[in-house]
């Protein structure tokens, strides 16, 4: 037994135009644009005053300090100039002290907001996509999109968009500071310049691919931890605990493997921008001091290129720091716009069903596969009140039956009438409005009983409540829980019987007072006590309603109205069960085997 990660995106792939990607996030950002654009300003000011500190150090040397017409300037005024300089960074501090903490406050806000609203979008977005989309995708896959990967956005739009336009105007504006200071200077110290772009090119384009292997890695560790969560039971009872382990640990090699893929990547940029600034700060001393000693250049000007030269490469720091961050975030950005750009579920015509008198299929033909066809060409019909029994072998194709009434897949040939009308006429949410569906393994979400029989809408009186949980069968399974119908659950209903699942699926279904009730034989998995309280409540939730049940046993279909046997995807037989009976096919055959003599 083998766990094998199914279907779904390849995680490896992407745009090379990865700032495209970007685009598609403008209207999220839009909506929060005074902030951002606050922001941003705020910004701007704290780059003014970084660019303002060493040029007010070179302001107080020169003129206070140690001025070139130090005898003829008084030394009161000396003090008071220096002590006016002081005055000016302390209060340059404050001020940034104060716009630093807005702009976090306001651009932290902003992120929030835009994770909010993308995820929520998203969410929205997958509810709405097809079942084929859930085939193909693991529940541990989605739920990296929803939560990490949103999470890396969040990081770049509170990261990337606001710092490195301060890095950006920090830089420019250093250039600038150091071109008026002494343009033989600083020609020299940006000669390094070609270089540190060269490297942080080199660095960009290398960091892609080694992040979006690792966001891969990342999604698959998620992947089969989550389907080895929901399979655990398997796993316990064939032992396969040291199998799984193994697979894991392989994968989480990969994981370990890319991570430090990224960590030599960015170890050998920082430390080769380090040299870069080593080398400028080398170029400073060594040019701007010979030109000090020969009184062409002040004492202050090389103060200020040595502090300038300092802070060129922190921006330079911060935006490869960035760019780490940017990549994941695009990483992630194709995960998740690829999810935006997958089609959501036809959602019908623009007529509303009022009522379901018939339904009828005519040359029905359905593959999940273009070259593996499940039905072929199936026709039958079932009029309101009736009740139609669907049997046959197991892959012959009833449940892909059912799956097409509720338009859970598009069928690839053939028409589906509702009340002589095609089907794909009407909406789909009127059309499901009308059908209630019990399946064999119902499923439950994490709330009370009560949350999980009644609709989310639902205005229904505790005296309507009280009936439906009498007439399905489920008071003895409320009365026996500690809070009754609002007692909680986990989600799947682990802490419940088969049987119990199943009683609250069929109070479900009563809850929603359908016009067609589908049964995916109910009693497949449940006790005989079970099976008779089940019989007993599917049998008045049929009454005075159309019906159609995939029987699994023989039982559940001799009281049926009709009878249609598949074989192959295709019906053999049809009739009610003395017709059936007669004509001593398959059907015969499957009854003598359940009734030996």
């Amino acid at each position: 037994m083998g766990m094998t990660m199914g279907g779904g995106y390849d995680e490896g792939q992407g745009s090379k135009h990865d700032l495209r990607l970007l685009k598609r996030f403008v209207p999220y950002i839009d909506r929060n644009r005074w902030m951002i654009v606050l922001s941003m300003v705020l910004m701007l000011f704290l780059s003014l005053f970084d660019i303002a500190v060493p040029y007010i150090t070179k302001m107080a040397v020169d003129l206070y300090i140690v001025p070139r017409d130090g005898g003829l300037v008084l030394e009161s005024r000396r003090v008071s100039g220096a002590m006016t300089a002081g005055l000016a960074l302390a209060l340059i501090a404050v001020a940034r002290f104060v716009a630093s903490f807005v702009q976090i406050m306001v651009m932290e806000l902003a992120g929030q907001k835009i994770m909010h609203d993308l995820r929520v979008r998203i969410y929205e977005h997958i509810q709405r996509l097809p079942m084929v989309f859930f085939t193909q995708n693991t529940v541990g896959r989605l739920s990296t999109r929803v939560t990490n990967d949103i999470q890396n956005m969040q990081e770049m739009f509170t990261t990337i968009i606001t710092f490195v336009m301060k890095d950006i105007f920090t830089l420019t504006g250093i250039i600038l500071v150091l071109l008026y200071l002494d343009m033989r200077l600083a020609l020299a110290v940006l000669g390094v310049l070609p270089l540190v772009v060269w490297t942080t090119a080199l660095f960009s384009a290398r960091s892609r691919e080694v992040f979006r292997n690792l966001r891969a890695k990342i999604a698959e560790i998620n992947s089969m931890f989550s389907e080895s969560c929901g399979g655990i039971r398997v796993i316990q009872l064939f032992s396969a605990q040291e199998r799984i382990k193994q697979e894991f640990k392989a994968l989480n090699h990969d994981n370990f493997l890319a991570g430090m893929g990224q960590i030599k990547l960015f170890g050998l940029f920082m430390p080769v921008v380090d040299l870069f600034g080593s080398l400028v700060l080398a170029i400073v001393i060594f040019y701007g001091g010979g030109r000090v000693v020969s009184d062409q250049l002040t004492l202050g000007t090389l103060v200020a290129f040595i502090s300038y030269s300092k802070m060129f490469f922190r921006p330079v720091r911060d935006i490869a720091e960035k760019h780490n961050i940017l990549q994941n975030a695009l990483a992630s950005g194709e995960r998740i716009v690829q999810i935006f750009d997958e089609q959501e579920a036809d959602p019908g015509g623009n007529t509303g069903l009022e009522r379901i008198d018939s339904i009828e299929f005519r040359e029905i033909s359905f593959a999940y596969e273009p070259e593996k066809p499940v039905l072929d060409r199936v026709s039958f019909s079932v009029k309101v009140g009736q009740s139609l029994a669907i049997l046959g072998p197991t892959g012959s194709g009833k449940t892909s039956l059912i799956n097409l009434i509720v338009k859970f897949y598009p069928r690839t040939g053939g028409d589906i009438l509702i009340n002589d009308r095609g089907i794909d006429s009407f909406s789909v949410f009127s059309l499901r409005s009308r059908i209630a569906l019990v399946t064999q393994d119902p499923y439950l979400f994490s709330g009370t009983i009560r949350e999980n029989i009644l609709p989310p809408d639902s205005v229904m009186t505790d005296l309507d409540f009280d009936r439906i949980v009498e007439l399905s069968h489920v008071k003895s399974v409320i009365d026996k829980l500690p809070q009754g119908a609002d007692t909680r659950v986990s989600q799947g209903g682990a802490s419940l019987s088969s049987g119990e699942r199943q009683l609250i699926s069929i109070a479900r279904a009563f809850a929603h007072d359908p016009e067609l009730i589908i049964f995916d034989e109910a009693t497949s998995y449940v006790d005989t006590e079970s099976e008779e309280k089940i019989r007993s409540a599917t049998a008045r939730l049929k009454e005075s309603r159309t019906s159609i049940t995939i029987a699994h046993r023989l039982r559940s279909a001799v009281t049926a109205d009709r009878i249609i046997v598949l074989r192959q995807g295709r019906v053999t037989e049809a009739g009610d069960h003395g017709t059936l009976m007669e004509n001593r096919g398959f059907y015969y055959r499957l009854h003598a085997m359940d009734n030996p003599e």
